[in-house]
């Protein structure tokens, strides 16, 4: 599908807002409610919108302490990565998970009700994994974006 510099449009607005409804998305556009919601759709369809979700303010729902980890597993094979992949998107705490190039294999976003919970993270979960050879941890002060 070929993103156009309407969809690019549609697209910020639905980051800004994912729940405003088809009338007020196309005013803000300039195009027809039927036009937009043709486009949205299709959008969807092609799998560039992938889900709505809500963006929930951590701090204010309890989850106090934020970390970054990044995480070097001690080998790269299919079993070790599947493994690992599979144990991270079980666990609620871990908000995101990124694989990435540089000093780790992956980074990953953690929130936790405090810095106990987080410990006990490490040392019931992480620590627990036997393809992990290398965790750093990297406090997060405050959110600039």
């Amino acid at each position: 599908m070929k993103i156009t510099e309407q969809d690019q449009r549609i697209l910020a607005a639905l980051r800004q807002d994912s729940q405003v409804s088809n009338q007020v998305l196309a005013e803000r556009l300039s195009v027809s409610a039927s036009a937009c919601w043709r486009r949205v759709r299709a959008l969807e369809q092609a799998g560039v919108i992938r889900h709505y979700a809500a963006v929930i303010d951590q701090r204010k729902a309890g989850l106090e302490f934020h970390a970054i980890v990044m995480v070097s597993l001690e080998r790269q094979n299919r079993k070790h990565v599947t493994q690992f992949i599979e144990a991270v998107k079980a666990k609620d705490e871990i908000t995101e998970c990124l694989a990435a190039t540089g000093d780790a294999d992956y980074h990953l976003r953690i929130a936790c009700r405090d810095q106990h919970a987080f410990n006990q993270l490490l040392e019931d979960f992480l620590f627990q994994l036997s393809s992990i050879s290398r965790i750093q941890t990297h406090l997060i002060l405050k959110e600039i974006k």
